[in-house]
């Protein structure tokens, strides 16, 4: 079984920054990949980010690439996601999973982390 726990939301004006981080713990991590997922109100859980565990190449959506940074430490077991220039329309409950095979699908993803709230202030 693996636990993430991802923290580090909050409240934020329009043009500032925010750092996630997805903590893993339990049995030997070791996914393909590991995304980042956001959720509005009212909305279908979108992707943001993914991370491939063994190359660490990198692969953004198209709303956030240019801004968002996706990361990893290995020691720490740890997935971060760099946020800057936050704009309102990415306040959102954004979460990390971890995923076995290339797929921007939330349907394909097993674990999950319980989400933190990410509010951009116009």
């Amino acid at each position: 079984q693996v636990q993430l726990v991802e923290s580090g939301g909050g409240l934020v004006q329009a043009g500032g920054s925010l750092r996630l981080s997805c903590a893993a713990s339990g049995r030997t991590f070791s996914p393909y990949a590991v995304g980042w997922f956001r959720q509005a109100p009212g909305k279908e859980r979108e992707f943001v980010a993914r991370i491939n565990w063994s190359s660490r190449a990198t692969y953004y959506s198209a709303s956030v690439k240019g801004r968002f940074t996706v990361s990893r430490d290995d020691a720490k077991n740890t997935v971060y996601l760099q946020m800057n220039n936050l704009k309102p329309k990415d306040t959102a409950v954004y979460s990390c999973a971890t995923v076995q095979r290339i797929s921007v699908d939330p349907r394909k993803y097993e674990y999950w982390g319980q989400g933190t709230q990410v509010t951009v202030s116009s």
